[in-house]
């Protein structure tokens, strides 16, 4: 039998609005589409809601401890052990020093996992898409373009345009079980360093970190700082302050906390911020954007799923979701996005997409961003300084002096980052075709038009002069890393006449961008400014040293050991870099082991600071190596003592070096020269 059609009630059908009645409904003003988003609220009776409201404050009181369901990949078994500092002589600060507020952000607040509740957060976002919201609204939505969720809302008001951005009102404050607040408890996520560890900290980050990312808003951290309150959710953006500041700290900082280097330290603070962002509880997407930002900075052996590739690929689905891609006033000025709002969404939106080129040319991955999908305008030095306007001189003294300056080199930085998306397309997407002469020749111009600020200014202070450094390694990495690869490809459409003199100024020019790398980096090593380099400072080196280890490879006896002496003088930065970076203990192992393939009889059996036992260090015989044309000279490059490393093949190495997440892939350029 045929069941009956069940068929709705008067009441139902008085107050629904069906998909049919929608679509077909004439082009109407705002009002009336809003008067009937009206009518649907009725749906929601108020004995319903209290009946709703006793249902939600039962789940809330009995939320289970995150499972493995919840957390792929992370159990009780695999999260971090017990990161609590070691003991130190001086008592430590804990939530008192910095109390978190548990303030609900509803007055009214949604119900979850209920269907009518669901409708009302859609009747929500009609209403703030339409104009009108029925509350104010503080979390950024995107509806999308075309065929977003309110795309249907266009369909009866055609001769209008609607906002892509809009505000919505928040998700109900949910707070933590007490068995999860416990377990943050145990793994120290709420208890905070010294007063005068926090100070330095701070200071480091905004001295440091800030000026080659602005994604926070110093105004609000240093307030948050002085009255020693926090929101519950920048306690996670706190520790992620911590953690990148950690690089920065002089000694004295992280032994009073118990540490025994910058890397110990930062690795418990990394682990509390991991900690905080996976069991947190419900967070706003802006924040969980920021903590995913800092944590693309983390590098470890340990946790080789949460690379800096894993963090950036959340931050821009992030952006993304909010549309921070999209420009909010593109057609119209949109009056529901305040100007704070603005500056801050650029300035996040560009630095997801200068780090996304950066790592794709650091690790030999494809790019994330595609900019025909994006138009948000690129930010301005004021959208940098916005946030700095009006400090008390106590704030301001947490700031790095020519502020100004820096926000300049930030701006270049991502020109500079843009036209290094253009190179990676050129040269190291799957499909591309090989570029023809005008494609290389409108690149070049590109890349000569970019110019960077020279260092002569002595008024400037230390952190702006690293600042100028640092964005002239970005720059010769930029034109090393377009113009290496055509010493081996060439334009498709060049006459074969012309050959050997385009591969032989494209050497030059691939040559000259390694030595100004050498030259720069020289100059940071003698000004003492290499204790400012980031955990982005050592693949900067990468391009230069490409370049010199292919050159080891032609010419005569003493031009060899003159790109060797290049090369060494890398190796020796990067031994710097590694006490704080293991980034760059990576490089200086790689390359160490392509220096024992391409000269395996002459080559010592350690590296500097790492002596194996009852080594013989005595230098080379130069005389010999004179004599056979040898490049290797007196230096000492060789094994790293690892387990099983000197083990590994020429082969193996190949392989390695042939790998999709390889620094450059540089082999094939090498063994085809």
């Amino acid at each position: 039998m045929i069941p009956a059609p069940v068929t709705a009630s008067s009441d139902d059908r008085r107050h629904q609005i069906t998909d049919k009645q929608t679509l077909e409904c004439p082009p109407a003003n705002r009002n009336q589409l809003l008067g009937a988003i009206s009518d649907q609220r009725s749906l929601v009776r108020p004995a319903e809601i209290a009946k709703l409201r006793r249902n939600r404050t039962s789940r809330v009181q009995h939320l289970h401890t995150p499972s493995n369901n919840a957390l792929p990949g992370v159990n009780r078994a695999t999260r971090p052990q017990d990161i609590s500092s070691p003991a130190s002589d001086h008592p430590r600060e804990t939530i008192n020093r910095y109390e978190t507020d548990l303030i609900s952000r509803r007055e009214t607040p949604l119900l979850p996992n209920n269907a009518e509740s669901e409708e009302r957060y859609g009747l929500e976002i009609a209403a703030a898409a339409l104009g009108q919201p029925r509350r104010a609204g503080g979390v950024p939505f995107y509806s999308g373009a075309g065929t977003g969720p309110t795309s249907a809302l266009e369909i009866c008001l055609s001769d209008q345009s609607l906002s892509k951005h809009f505000l919505v009102p928040s998700s109900p404050a949910v707070h933590l079980a007490e068995e999860d607040k416990k377990y943050l408890e145990s793994k120290g996520v709420f208890t905070m360093p010294a007063p005068a560890t926090c100070d330095s900290l701070l200071r480091a980050y905004f001295h440091h970190v800030h000026p080659i990312m602005p994604i926070l808003e110093p105004d609000v951290i240093l307030e948050h700082h002085r009255t020693a309150r926090l929101p519950e959710n920048n306690v996670l953006i706190f520790w992620c302050i911590f953690f990148v500041a950690s690089n920065f700290i002089p000694p004295q900082v992280y032994e009073q906390e118990g540490y025994g280097s910058r890397k110990e330290m930062k690795a418990a603070m990394y682990a509390r911020a991991n900690c905080m962002y996976n069991h947190g509880g419900k967070m706003d997407k802006i924040i969980l954007l920021q903590a995913s930002l800092l944590m693309a900075f983390w590098h470890s052996e340990a946790d080789e799923h949460t690379q800096p590739w894993y963090w950036m690929g959340i931050a821009i689905s992030f952006c993304q979701m909010l549309g921070l891609h999209r420009d909010p006033d593109l057609s119209t000025y949109n009056s529901s996005i305040t100007d704070r709002q603005r500056h801050l969404w650029r300035r996040l939106w560009w630095s997801c997409f200068s780090r996304d080129r950066w790592l794709s040319l650091t690790l030999g991955r494809p790019l994330r961003i595609n900019l025909h999908d994006c138009d948000t305008p690129k930010p301005s030095v004021d959208d940098f300084l916005s946030d700095v306007v009006g400090l008390s001189p106590q704030m301001t003294s947490y700031l790095p002096e020519n502020l100004k300056v820096l926000a300049s080199h930030w701006v270049k930085y991502l020109e500079i980052s843009a036209i290094l998306g253009d190179v990676i397309s050129m040269h190291y997407q799957a499909s591309k075709p090989r570029p023809s002469l005008k494609n290389v020749n409108d690149m070049e111009i590109k890349i000569s038009q970019c110019t960077v600020p020279e260092q002569d200014d002595p008024s400037l202070s230390r952190v702006a002069i690293f600042g100028i450094y640092h964005l002239q390694l970005h720059y010769h990495a930029l034109a090393g890393s377009f113009y290496r690869p055509f010493i081996t490809t060439l334009p498709k459409d060049l006459d074969p006449v012309d050959k050997e003199g385009w591969t032989h100024r494209m050497r030059l020019k691939a040559d000259a961008a390694a030595s100004h790398t050498n030259t720069v980096v020289e100059a940071m090593a003698q000004d003492g400014l290499l204790e400012f380099s980031g955990p982005m400072t050592p693949p900067l080196l990468v391009p230069a040293m490409q370049t010199n280890l292919l050159n080891c490879k032609i010419g005569n006896s003493l031009s060899k050991r003159l790109r060797f002496n290049k090369l060494s003088m890398c190796m020796m930065v990067m031994e710097e870099l590694q006490k704080t970076y293991t980034v760059a203990s990576i490089y200086r192992a790689i390359f160490a082991r392509a220096i024992q393939l391409l000269f395996p009889e002459n080559t010592e059996t350690t590296l500097p600071g790492y002596p194996d036992a009852g080594a013989d260090h005595n230098l080379t015989d130069t005389s010999r190596l004179e004599e056979t044309g040898d490049v290797m000279g007196t230096a000492e490059i060789g094994a790293i003592n690892a387990p099983g490393y000197n083990d590994i093949s020429a082969d193996a190495f190949v392989d390695l070096l042939m790998d999709e997440a390889s620094i450059f892939n540089f082999w094939d350029t090498w063994t085809g020269t």
